[in-house]
């Protein structure tokens, strides 16, 4: 009996659903519609193509490729790059089990990565709009502050649990933010500022009854994919930003970017402020905070000042008492230097600091019986 062959489809398949273990099932389903598309493709150009280990990358991925690029209607960058990571990710899966042959698809063959530009608000219009929603007042508004004053993304507010202000030392508070966006969670340092913000959401959402609905969450909420209230934050925001007289559109996510943009300048490193934003890497902090001329011109002048000191000597305030700066002012000092070297031996508890001391002051002896 004549074994049946195994299709590219089912082949395909069978990887996904073993990679499907340890991803999440977003990301599984943005594997499947890149294989899709790929698979489409070889039935139509080589429909003779029925073994992987037929498959080569001259002509078969790239012949894919120039397809993508002459897709109608066009292909976003964001679309074309999703389909090429699905596929990438499937068989570089079956070359490493030797099912397939490997840098099928190389990095040179993705779509050039968009170049966003920081987009913080002015510190004019994000003082103004901070006034505005303080004005407003209510439970959206003040998450729409605990944004701003964070860096959250608006999906991680929204996800907040209800016990998210946690004490991590004395007098040290953090915000933890649950898994977001890349799978990752943090803690987030706060200030009294905005621990004065969730006692107020706290206090809206248990004196409004109809706000009172959910348990688990610091915004409650009834839609269980939180579309609702997206969109109110969005609204309520969008409507801020319009009476406090902002000019340029503002969404959620600006907000981020002026905290980013905010911290940079106070002095915090790019390290710590990729911990703060949940990055997982620096050159997605760059593309958040904003570097101005002025910024610039700052950094420069600080670190020449900074230069010019590095090698300056210290002028030390000899005591009013001293018997002078001749030869026997000199040895005077030195006597005293020994005195008090010895009484601050005597208090020291650790062996290895009293052997130290008793070097030094064997040679200030030595120094001594020399002058």
């Amino acid at each position: 009996m004549t074994r049946r062959q195994t299709s590219l489809t089912e082949i395909f398949e069978t990887q996904i659903h073993t990679l499907a273990l340890t991803l999440r099932p977003k990301t599984v389903e943005t594997y499947r519609c890149g294989v899709r598309s790929f698979l489409s493709y070889l039935r139509v150009a080589f429909p003779r193509l029925r073994q992987l280990s037929q498959l080569r990358r001259d002509p078969h991925l790239l012949g894919w490729f120039r397809w993508l690029a002459g897709h109608q209607p066009p292909l976003s960058n964001s679309t074309h790059t999703t389909y090429l990571v699905g596929v990438h990710h499937v068989l570089d899966a079956l070359a490493a089990n030797g099912q397939a042959r490997p840098d099928l698809i190389r990095g040179e063959d993705f779509p050039p990565k968009p170049h966003y530009l920081p987009r913080p608000l002015s510190p004019q219009e994000d003082q103004l709009l901070q006034q505005e929603l303080r004005r407003i007042d209510d439970l959206y508004a003040n998450a729409l502050l605990l944004i701003r004053a964070t860096g959250m993304r608006v999906g991680e507010c929204v996800h907040l649990p209800l016990d998210c202000l946690r004490q991590v030392g004395s007098e040290q508070w953090a915000l933890h933010v649950p898994l977001g966006k890349l799978h990752t969670e943090r803690l987030v340092p706060v200030d009294p500022e905005v621990r004065k913000i969730m006692e107020r959401i706290l206090t809206l959402r248990t004196s409004s009854p109809q706000l009172a609905g959910s348990d688990d969450f610091l915004l409650p909420h009834r839609d269980a994919r939180h579309r609702g209230m997206l969109r109110i934050l969005r609204l309520v925001l969008a409507r801020a930003a319009q009476r406090a007289g902002c000019v340029s559109h503002v969404v959620p996510h600006r907000l981020r970017h002026s905290f980013a943009t905010e911290m940079l300048r106070l002095g915090v490193s790019l390290p710590a402020l990729m911990k703060m934003l949940g990055h997982r890497n620096i050159q997605m902090t760059l593309g958040y905070a904003e570097v101005t001329q002025q910024d610039l011109q700052r950094e420069f002048h600080q670190a020449r000042q900074n230069a010019a000191h590095r090698h300056h000597v210290p002028t030390l305030a000899l005591p009013k008492d001293m018997p002078g700066t001749g030869l026997s002012g000199i040895c005077q000092a030195l006597a005293a230097t020994r005195h008090l070297l010895e009484m601050y031996r005597r208090q020291r508890g650790d062996e290895k600091t009293r052997s130290r001391l008793l070097r030094l002051d064997k040679r200030l002896l030595k120094v001594l019986s020399k002058i």
